[in-house]
């Protein structure tokens, strides 16, 4: 198996300084070496990117926050960014330093959502052609696996976003194994957040080895930078998840865990789950295993937009998402990892996926192997007895939390192509 070239991390990106969408020529510069050099470019020169997603605002989680910074950042280094993306009520709503197109599809992976997205690429193939397609998630992909036969369907360039989960059910079928495939060998370019993903992704698609490389995730733009906790004694400690409501996500594991714990311990704890969209009745299954153990409080806080989860993360002491492998879901990285690591939070989690890129271990959090409920409770047992741990963990945290950047992804994303 070739290696992937891990030297295409190092982005050589125009700088349009006027706006993109001007019609006059535009002042850019690009590095060679440590310098820069400047040059006029005609604005033609500078190609529209089409990031098309089902995954975006108002949708929480990962993938969407991905494409959204991704979209923000690209825009800000000067590229002209259109964002196709699915419905939303108009009170949803808000501006964006970019042109978003919403299209009239729920963005669901069923063969309706993909065919309706189908005919909206036919539609506008003229200018898609000439343009580079940017898919940051699967729901766009199944359709372009559809659009690939057609050679009057072929973006200028396509570059694909993997995130894990997908990688393993594009696998598990033979005709989307070869679609893919096929998919794969068409792209520009392929990126993936973390090594593990890469690695899975070259596992089942070898094809993408001498296209792949790493555009790691980073803190919400829009987050704010929040002085140290206080050391001040506390009634509890607050031990915090944050994340969908799903067996994955772990959420069962961690209070399961935290009721292993001694009884003088449970009274000094409170657990705050934050979280919607439960799947598979699983938070009447969580509300029932709470209810076991009246000396555990146990707060279900239900979803929290975005701008009011820093109080939140405010008021606890300890971060656990604790994610497993589920069927064929995996935890690819975990943004919410480096968000509860910028507020100082010591993170507890399973050490699976690419969760070890996400959580230095015993450097800014805990990592217990999964199935193993003694070892999570007696790293909770230890961060709950031993604030100077705690304390260092989430200062660690706060430095780690702010190493990447979304214009370093967006900028090895959309460099133009040495061989075009």
């Amino acid at each position: 198996m070739k290696k992937p070239n891990h030297s295409r991390l190092s982005p050589r990106l125009p700088r349009p300084t006027k706006e993109p969408n001007s019609l006059h020529a535009s002042r850019i510069s690009i590095k060679r070496g440590h310098s820069y050099y400047r040059m006029n470019v005609p604005a033609h020169a500078v190609p529209t990117v089409y990031l098309i997603t089902h995954e975006f605002y108002p949708v929480r989680g990962g993938i969407a926050t991905f494409a959204e910074e991704i979209a923000k950042a690209s825009a800000g280094l000067g590229y002209k960014i259109e964002v196709w993306a699915q419905s939303a009520r108009p009170h949803e709503e808000k501006s964006w330093p970019f042109r978003l197109r919403r299209l009239s599809l729920k963005g669901t992976h069923d063969l309706r959502c993909q065919l309706q997205l189908a005919r909206e690429l036919i539609r506008e193939r003229r200018q898609l052609r000439y343009a580079t397609v940017y898919l940051p998630e699967p729901g766009p992909m199944l359709t372009m696996m559809l659009l690939q036969f057609f050679n009057a369907f072929r973006p200028r360039q396509l570059v694909l976003t993997f995130h894990g989960s997908e990688i393993l059910k594009f696998a598990e079928s033979p005709l989307r194994r070869a679609l893919a495939r096929r998919l794969i060998r068409h792209a520009t370019r392929i990126s993936t957040l973390t090594n593990y993903t890469q690695e899975l992704l070259l596992s089942h698609f070898p094809e993408a080895a001498e296209k792949i490389f790493l555009t790691p995730g980073a803190l919400r733009s829009d987050f704010a930078v929040v002085p140290p906790k206080s050391t001040a004694p506390k009634n509890k400690i607050v031990i915090l998840t944050v994340g969908r409501l799903h067996p994955r996500k772990g959420q069962l594991l961690t209070l399961e865990a935290l009721q292993l714990l001694a009884p003088a311990d449970r009274a000094r704890i409170e657990y705050w789950v934050v979280g919607g969209q439960s799947k598979e009745g699983y938070e009447e299954a969580l509300r029932t295993a709470a209810a076991k153990t009246p000396d555990l409080t146990v707060r279900f806080l239900g979803n929290i937009p975005d701008h009011e989860l820093s109080t939140v993360y405010e008021g606890a002491d300890i971060f656990a998402m604790t994610s497993i492998n589920h069927g064929h879901s995996v935890e690819g990285f975990g943004l919410v990892y480096l968000e509860a690591a910028a507020h100082g939070l010591p993170v507890v989690a399973h050490e699976v996926g690419g969760v070890a890129e996400a959580v230095q271990d015993n450097v800014t959090g805990l990592l217990v192997p999964p199935n193993h409920p003694a070892q999570l409770a007696a790293a909770f047992e230890k961060l709950i007895h031993d604030d100077t741990l705690r304390q260092r963990l989430g200062a660690a945290g706060r430095v780690w939390a702010g190493q990447n950047r979304w214009e370093k992804s967006a900028a090895a994303l959309f460099r133009p192509d040495e061989r075009s």
